[in-house]
């Protein structure tokens, strides 16, 4: 099968879900990277102490520190990282490198060469100057040593990847007639206007939740005192003062946290209020709760990782933080999803073309 017939016959909307799925998965990966603080396992890149495997003994890490002194990391030449934490970093880079890189310029081949709608073929050609943005930023995390603004800012791209597949993958639907009944969202300019701002809320909670998760010390930022003195409270108070942005960054993610809850909470309360005399709105307010829903169930995870704290250990549940990573995401994207998905639906009602 040549190029021409492969990007003819592979459906554009089954692709852009098998994208979703692995890009799902590379942002896992990179989670459970730093759950075993394996950020700096692979100091070199796109190598890995100088090879293509994942298999490097202490030895073999001692000969190329000994090769590549300017390369130091923060832990400094001399420390040593087991086989495990440097396949965490290596499969995290082949999934999205060997696999995501190649299958998003597929997509956007597929969409030059099936589509004629602006919003699809835009979109693809979006995802792959995002998926190579990813790649420098992959570069730039390596080259920083894993600086929480770099890592933060790989993982919102990585969001915004995302959320621009579901972009064309909505545009392809409604291009082809076949928006699923559940992503066909009446919203009116405020109401959109309202989940833009919860979606961009829910997005800061997440960011400066990645401070907290790579500032070291900082998820000590609050005490490990246990439920009540260090979660839901700071160290015994409400509020404490912020000296370091980074360092207090848990504060600063909490009060975030908060702002967005009560405001997720009167949303879901005012698009619900609307569906008695506007029916068709009934499936924004179905959203904007599972939005509200996961977001609140994912504040109290992020509390349970604070009171999991192990004296014997020092440490917490950091299979936890990996958990409150992701559903912070999910949200996110549901929120988003809907913002996208009753635009499209909006634009589509003046010509009286379903979604």
């Amino acid at each position: 099968m040549g190029a021409r017939d492969l990007t003819e016959s592979v459906p554009i909307t089954t692709l852009s879900i098998v994208v979703l799925a692995v890009t799902a998965s590379v942002i896992a990966m990179g989670g459970m990277i730093r759950i075993y603080d394996a950020g700096e396992s692979c100091p070199d890149w796109p190598t890995c102490f100088g090879t293509w495997g994942f298999d490097v003994s202490e030895e073999e890490q001692e000969a190329w520190w000994d090769e590549n002194p300017e390369e130091e990391d923060s832990r400094g030449a001399n420390h040593r990282y087991t086989t495990f934490e440097i396949f965490t970093e290596w499969f995290h880079r082949l999934l999205a490198g060997a696999l995501l890189g190649p299958m998003m310029f597929l997509l956007w081949m597929c969409t030059r060469v099936q589509s004629t709608n602006r919003q699809v073929r835009n979109a693809g050609l979006l995802g792959l100057f995002l998926i190579v943005w990813q790649g420098f930023l992959g570069y730039l995390t390596v080259r920083m040593d894993n600086e929480h603004w770099s890592v933060a800012l790989h993982l919102v791209s990585a969001l915004a990847f995302t959320l621009c597949i579901i972009w064309l993958l909505l545009a392809r639907w409604r291009e082809t007639d076949k928006t699923p009944e559940m992503m066909q969202i009446y919203a009116n300019s405020k109401q959109r206007r309202m989940v833009a701002l919860s979606s961009l809320g829910a997005l800061s909670a997440v960011f400066i939740g990645v401070y907290v998760s790579t500032t070291e010390g900082a998820n000590y930022g609050c005490g490990v005192a246990g439920i009540s003195e260090s979660w839901p409270l700071c160290h015994g108070e409400l509020l404490i003062p912020v000296d370091d942005i980074a360092a207090d960054s848990q504060i600063i993610h909490r009060v975030i946290v908060a702002l967005e809850g009560v405001a997720l909470l009167m949303a879901s309360f005012t698009t619900w209020k609307r569906v008695s005399f506007e029916p068709e709105s009934r499936r924004l307010a179905q959203g904007v709760s599972l939005a509200t829903g996961v977001f609140l169930f994912n504040g109290l995870l992020g509390g349970l990782y604070v009171i999991s704290y192990d004296p014997g250990t020092n440490s917490f549940w950091e299979f936890l933080s990996l958990l409150h990573l992701l559903i912070g995401s999910i949200s996110f994207l549901i929120l988003a999803t809907i913002w996208i998905a009753s635009r499209e639906d909006m634009m589509a009602i003046p010509d009286g073309t379903s979604s």
